[in-house]
């Protein structure tokens, strides 16, 4: 069955010609519109990009005939039972590890925060230096990382609020003084073009856990090293049962190319892309 492209209703897609849909984790947006825009200008290929929660988005998932998504998250042994009665084996594929940032309003000088500090938060304890916490959405991913590090399954009924979008909690902590929003980090390093003027009014904060003595920004180099605390690892998950568009796309973001995509986007790629650097003994001075 893996081995074979889908051509019932007459459809002719194959590893790099054909149209999709792919299932986007909301946080992930950014990143993945990029991909998108390369593998299409490379093939006979249309892929169309679902932005949705988390929760929406597996439920979604398992409702489709061949599905394709991207999670911040690896499947759950649950998940896998449910692909299993369907006599699906998905196709797994790691491709990055972006982070969740914690952000502020410019002109909160203080851009320092202990993780502590925000869980003690979420599990309603009150303190001066925090006037509320913003997320996503309920259903999101964020949502979900923060509530398992507090060990919650629900918000404080004061405090922590919650949106739909990446997008409307950061234009309003660029709008609101002493808020801290919850974020997916690509959605700071590389801002669309609407949000650019909102970005610029934010901060994004150094993260302190409890097992170190130091804060850590979510940049390249400290995800890569492990300092920061917020990393998750990226998944692209293949349901699609054929050899289809979801087998070449993943193959493409895990190859030379898409990893410099994710490189470039401020996120970890799973494999650094090489450089290739030519030496020369002599140089040839050109002639005026």
């Amino acid at each position: 069955m893996c081995n074979k492209s889908d051509q019932s209703n007459g459809n002719k897609e194959s590893i790099i010609k054909g149209s999709a849909t792919i299932l986007v984790d909301e946080t992930l947006t950014p990143i993945m519109e990029d991909q998108v825009a390369v593998f299409e200008s490379k093939y006979d290929a249309k892929i169309k990009i679902v932005s949705k929660s988390e929760a929406e988005l597996v439920v979604s998932l398992f409702k489709e005939k061949s599905g394709i998504a991207i999670l911040t998250r690896n499947l759950t042994i649950n998940e896998n039972k449910i692909f299993q009665q369907k006599k699906i084996t998905p196709k797994i594929t790691k491709f990055a590890t972006d982070a969740i940032a914690f952000i502020s309003n410019k002109s909160n000088k203080d851009t320092l925060i202990e993780l502590k500090l925000v869980i003690d938060y979420m599990q309603g304890k009150q303190n001066p230096k925090i006037k509320g916490l913003v997320f996503d959405n309920p259903n999101s991913s964020t949502v979900r990382f923060m509530n398992e590090l507090a060990g919650i399954n629900a918000f404080p009924k004061e405090g922590v609020y919650s949106f739909k979008t990446n997008q409307e909690v950061i234009k309003f902590v660029a709008e609101n003084d002493g808020m801290i929003g919850v974020v997916g980090v690509n959605w700071l390093s590389q801002p669309m073009p609407i949000m650019q003027e909102y970005v610029e009014k934010v901060s994004i904060l150094s993260v302190k856990s409890a097992s170190s003595s130091k804060f850590y920004s979510p940049s390249q180099n400290n995800i890569a090293e492990g300092k920061y605390p917020l990393a998750r690892d990226l998944y692209i998950i293949n349901a699609q049962g054929y050899s289809g568009l979801g087998m070449g796309f993943a193959s493409f973001i895990a190859g030379d190319i898409g990893q410099r995509i994710i490189l470039k986007s401020g996120l970890l790629p799973v494999r650094v892309p090489g450089r290739r650097i030519n030496i020369r003994n002599e140089i040839n001075n050109e002639k005026k």
